[in-house]
């Protein structure tokens, strides 16, 4: 395969991800709008907590997306350590979002029902960023491709001087 072809396929296989990623993302950040509007109506929990509740509840439900449809074919040997991470990355994406909320709530008064949701939303935004480097760098690694393997083995060929012998397996 060419250097061109195989940028190809990198991106396709990206956008595939950032597609995927961006799909369960779309039905988390429903949840999340949600569940914060229906504690902002129902209760008089203050709007910055409301929201965290709802990121909380997205966050479980996001989990279970990224896990069984975005990253699926992804490694599955370290579920405790996957779950582990996957919470401390997004309790830092959950900081962010909050943060942003909580700005525009407390530092410049903006708490009216439409300012909420539009300043949620942008943190949600800002955060989405960081989640999904992290879940693909950190939480869910993926697996050694064989194309990559064999890429690898070809480029060094290429890269032997004439005459060299490659060595052979090591046998013990």
């Amino acid at each position: 395969m060419s250097e061109r072809g195989a940028l190809r396929a990198r991106l396709d296989l990206l956008a595939r991800e950032v597609a995927k990623f961006g799909a369960v993302g779309a039905f988390g950040l429903v949840v999340n709008i949600a569940v914060s509007n229906l504690i902002w109506r129902t209760t008089d929990i203050p709007v910055v907590r409301a929201g965290l509740m709802g990121t909380v509840v997205a966050i479980l439900f996001n989990y279970v997306g990224f896990r069984y449809w975005t990253y699926r074919e992804r490694d599955k040997s370290g579920r405790t350590r996957e779950l582990t991470l996957f919470l401390l990355f997004s309790a830092v994406g959950a900081l962010i979002e909050t943060g942003v909320l909580y700005a525009a709530t407390y530092g410049f008064g903006w708490n009216s029902p439409v300012q909420s949701n539009v300043f949620k939303i942008l943190g949600i935004g800002i955060a989405t960023l960081f989640r999904f480097w992290s879940y693909r760098t950190w939480v869910f690694k993926a697996l050694p491709a064989k194309e990559a393997v064999l890429d690898t083995d070809r480029f060094l060929e290429q890269r032997r001087p004439a005459g060299e012998v490659a060595p052979g397996p090591v046998r013990h």
